[in-house]
């Protein structure tokens, strides 16, 4: 039986675009992936804290998909910058081919590092300025 090979740079594209919903834990791992299934969980999270708490800033109704992306962004980078053997060891032991990153991964890793990082400094601004200012800035 041949073995699927996983591509990295598509799995780094999968994180940094749907990993709020864990495209990229799907690709790699499957549905009996537990990390896939707590990105799911965010959708329905958020809806429930929307739904119980109406009246709520929408930052904290959105925060459980705002905090799986995050973690999305960290894990598409991650993924990127591991190198060629090991993720080739740990995920292509049986494909019989070699990965081999080229300049559209770095592209991506350049892309993930400034919105990811752009992403966590507005969700800290925005969470405190709604804890010690009420909102007041935004």
């Amino acid at each position: 039986m041949a073995v699927s090979h996983k591509n990295k740079t598509f799995a780094s594209l999968l994180a940094f675009l749907l990993g709020a919903l864990g495209a990229h834990r799907l690709y790699l791992r499957g549905a009996r992936d537990r990390w896939l299934w707590l990105h799911l969980a965010a959708l329905p999270a958020s809806l429930l804290v929307y739904t119980l708490a109406p009246a709520a800033d929408w930052f904290y109704q959105a925060l459980p998909l705002i905090v799986s992306t995050l973690v999305a962004f960290l894990e598409s980078l991650v993924l990127g910058l591991t190198p060629d053997e090991k993720w080739d060891a740990a995920r292509n032991a049986g494909s019989g081919k070699r990965s081999a990153s080229n300049w559209p991964l770095a592209l991506l890793l350049v892309a993930t590092l400034m919105v990811g990082a752009g992403s966590l400094i507005f969700a800290i601004a925005r969470l405190f300025d709604l804890l010690y200012t009420g909102g007041a800035y935004g």
